[in-house]
């Protein structure tokens, strides 16, 4: 086994991988962050897809966890680059475990809630997933190929998440804001599929607490799943930010017809009672979690 504490880290520089590198970097391990699109802030850029080049990566950095959080993990990017998509949340995903396997180095998938229907919730760790979109089909596959190749593989299933963003479109959950900051234009927002969103740090949070245990010797391997306490709708959402911010939402209206675009799975409720068992897991309340993510996009500053 290699040298204790060094994490190799696939989409550092995304809205969960922030989170992740910030958690184990504060608690002293070593982290080899890379991402596709820039090398700053002490990460490496490095195209996963590239096989050759994460070789060269791992044999050099010689991680004792790999954590791989990169995805397309936007269902409509999915549908419009499916190629792309494949390459990088299946084939990517199964060569990255398979070289897990090699080195006799864990690694951890972030995988989604998306592999199910949303038809019969909340879903245990056993439940027969059933995805209803190319994104969902995709992750179950990157799912079902690491597993194929690393046996021992972890696979965290998560919800929606959100947390500090670069952008406000970088989750569907801070990209709502958008709504409430734009009063002139009358907007709808759906309130028919059930969400239970997740602050980054509590994900990150997972992540660490699992590291920490395998390190320490606990065999832990499979499926693992978290999502938030509160069942939301995107226009529930949109209502608690209103009121966090103090903002109007006379010109935002409650749809409460089935989407119309991509396919989503009405409430994808998820049984987190494995990783409770083991002690493990935070969860972050939606309205000081999303007030403490967005202040700075409204001015307000908030403790």
């Amino acid at each position: 086994m290699p040298q204790n504490n060094r994490l190799f880290l696939t989409g550092a520089s995304g809205l969960l991988g922030r989170a992740i590198y910030q958690r184990f970097l504060e608690n002293g391990w070593q982290v080899y962050g890379v991402a596709w699109s820039r090398a700053i802030g002490g990460l490496h850029k490095l195209d996963i897809t590239n096989s050759r080049a994460v070789q060269e990566a791992l044999s050099s950095f010689k991680p004792s966890l790999i954590i791989h959080s990169a995805a397309q993990r936007f269902p409509d990017l999915v549908d419009k680059f499916p190629n792309e998509a494949r390459e990088l949340n299946v084939e990517a995903s199964k060569f990255l475990a398979s070289e897990a396997a090699k080195l006799n180095v864990p690694v951890l998938y972030i995988s989604t809630d998306y592999v199910f229907d949303g038809k019969s919730p909340p879903y245990s760790i056993n439940s027969n997933p059933n995805p209803v979109n190319l994104y969902g089909k995709l992750k179950l596959e990157g799912e079902e190929k690491i597993l194929e190749a690393n046996p021992d593989a972890i696979i965290l299933r998560v919800p929606v998440l959100y947390g500090p963003v670069e952008k406000l479109s970088e989750s569907a959950v801070t990209v709502l804001l958008e709504l409430l900051l734009n009063c002139a234009v009358p907007k709808s927002v759906s309130d028919y599929e059930r969400r239970c969103p997740s602050h980054v740090n509590d994900i990150a949070q997972i992540c660490y607490q699992l590291a920490s245990a395998i390190s320490q010797g606990q065999n832990l391997k499979g499926i693992f799943h978290w999502c938030g306490d509160e069942v939301l709708t995107k226009y529930q959402m949109v209502v608690r930010m209103s009121e966090v911010f103090q903002l109007p939402m006379d010109h935002v209206t409650a749809d409460k017809s089935v989407s119309s675009s991509v396919t989503r799975p009405f409430d994808t409720r998820l049984d987190k009672s494995r990783l409770v068992q083991l002690g493990f897991g935070q969860h972050t309340p939606f309205v000081p979690g999303i007030s403490q993510a967005l202040s700075q996009w409204v001015g307000i500053k908030k403790d």
